[in-house]
């Protein structure tokens, strides 16, 4: 497929996934790094109450929470 197609399928809003190898997509600024962070057992086991009330993983809870508050740092900072 030229690139002309490709841009015209994508104009069109067209799904163009099957053109595509998403193996090597990358989200800049996205990329993990693992920390240890200890947190006193109060912390945690509420993390966990309200990770099983939503559904989610603790993990998922404090990446959410963290990227909150830094919006807002970022934002009014």
């Amino acid at each position: 497929m030229k690139a002309e197609e490709f841009d015209a399928k994508f104009d069109n809003d067209e799904d163009i996934t099957e053109f595509l190898d998403l193996s090597q997509a990358r989200r800049p600024g996205y990329e993990q790094k693992r920390i240890n962070i200890d947190f006193p057992m109060w912390m945690i086991e509420a993390l966990e109450h309200e990770a099983k009330r939503l559904g989610v993983t603790p993990d998922s809870i404090i990446k959410l929470w963290l990227a909150e508050r830094l919006d807002k740092k970022v934002i009014s900072g």
